[in-house]
């Protein structure tokens, strides 16, 4: 029977004893008198004792092929004069007496894990549009708000990239010109969205990039050339007459905020588009960090020019007299700190589940987002408004559930042939 025991290492204070030799019949210098004490013993000491030599005949050291039992996980066995043994606490051992190494938490417990992603996904989405809603109300310039955003965005993207984590991935001119009408469009949807959040409530703006879906649909149709299954144009359907009911008699409805928001869409529409065409081997963190300084470096000119002159006279004066400097600088760098890290988490999340569940999880965010901004800001809507985002919702989740399905059945095809 194999026997696994505590490893143990040995330092010998040279001090005390000179030599100890050991031949496999007799001991030629000192006797060795092994002392061990029982596991209630207080005393963990295990000691070679070196005694006067006797002029005796000289007996064998005997084993008697017992397991030494030490009391104690891994204390130290001392006794003045003697040589020490460090115990070591033993790992586990496999039938070969290899030893296995133990698995992390997320490998213990992976659907926990998920469900913590998924969590702070839709948390700091929630907080994200909450917070820049308040913004809003004591600071109406959506054009400096972006480039707030993309700002804090890119300090901890450099941030990362000065400690390592992750390491910066080198970027060339032809890489350059794949990603920059990633970026524009990137910048460009974010702008228009932070232009209707600030015009309208929360929820209808949500409510209206619910179309988002089919403006992707109409592009993968009309300007990729890719063939739509009727399903999926059908299930569109709901989407466009649900946004059409909510929009009729939203209390907050402004045609800035409503076109600002379809310019977002397609804008994120392409946006996507231009991504396939620049899909590169480069990790999407570095990807993501890239098109944020470009984006950034296109929001600032309008910003400038827009309400450049408004917030020199009297845009800041007014917000730092209504709520202070530290609070309204304060609130500028968290809207960012929680638009960067959303985005940061919803991606990993996309990593970790496969595409259907995050389709259902990216419906289900929007309506946690709009029935928070409705608890939160107290915004009355209307019976019709409420039975229009209902059912603009739930055609945004049938769309999401057969398109992840359509592309399951690529992959599974793709495979097959492969193999």
């Amino acid at each position: 029977m194999a026997l696994v025991t505590n490893p143990f290492q040995c330092s010998i204070q040279t001090s005390k004893i000179s030599s100890l030799y050991l031949s496999p019949k007799k001991v030629t210098t000192n006797h060795v008198v092994l002392k061990t004490r029982s596991l209630g013993s207080k005393s963990t000491c295990l000691a070679f004792s070196p005694l006067p030599e006797n002029q005796g005949p000289q007996k064998p050291v005997e084993f008697s092929g017992k397991a030494l039992r030490f009391s104690g996980w891994s204390e130290l066995l001392r006794r003045r004069g003697s040589v020490e043994f460090p115990v070591v606490g033993a790992t586990t051992a496999d039938a070969d007496g290899y030893a296995k190494p133990s698995k992390s938490f997320a490998e213990r417990y992976p659907a926990l894990v998920t469900g913590f992603f998924f969590f702070m996904w839709y948390f700091l989405n929630v907080i994200f549009n909450i917070l820049n809603k308040k913004v809003y109300n004591y600071f109406p310039y959506p054009y400096f708000v972006s480039v707030v955003h993309l700002l804090v965005g890119v300090v901890y993207c450099l941030v990362s990239w000065g400690v390592g984590l992750p390491k910066r991935a080198p970027i060339n001119k032809e890489l350059l010109v794949l990603l920059t009408p990633v970026a524009f469009c990137h910048a460009l949807g974010h702008v228009m969205s932070n232009v209707s959040f600030a015009a309208v409530a929360v929820s209808f703006t949500h409510t209206i990039k619910a179309l988002e879906p089919f403006f992707n649909a109409a592009a993968s149709q009309f300007v990729l050339g890719q063939q739509i299954p009727l399903s999926l144009w059908l299930s569109l359907a709901p989407v466009v007459i649900g946004v059409s009911m909510a929009s009729l008699t939203e209390l907050s409805f402004n045609w800035t905020g409503f076109i600002s928001a379809m310019i977002s869409n397609i804008a994120f529409t392409y946006r996507s588009i231009y991504s396939k065409k620049a899909m590169t081997g480069m990790d999407s963190t570095n990807v993501y960090a890239y098109i944020s300084i470009i984006a950034l470096l296109v929001c600032i000119p309008p910003a400038i020019i827009i309400e450049g002159p408004q917030l020199m006279q009297y845009g800041f004066r007014d917000a730092i007299a209504k709520v202070g400097l530290y609070k309204f600088l304060s609130d500028l760098f968290w809207i960012g700190m929680f638009y960067h890290l959303y985005n940061q988490v919803a991606t990993n999340t996309l990593e970790r589940v496969a595409p259907l569940t995050h389709a259902v999880g990216n419906v289900l965010k929007r309506v946690f987002v709009i029935g928070f901004s409705i608890v939160v800001f107290g915004n009355r809507i209307s019976t019709q408004t409420g039975i229009g985002t209902i059912i603009a919702i739930a055609g945004v989740a049938i769309y999401s559930l057969i398109k992840a399905n359509i592309e399951e059945q690529k992959r599974k095809t793709a495979a097959t042939s492969t193999s």
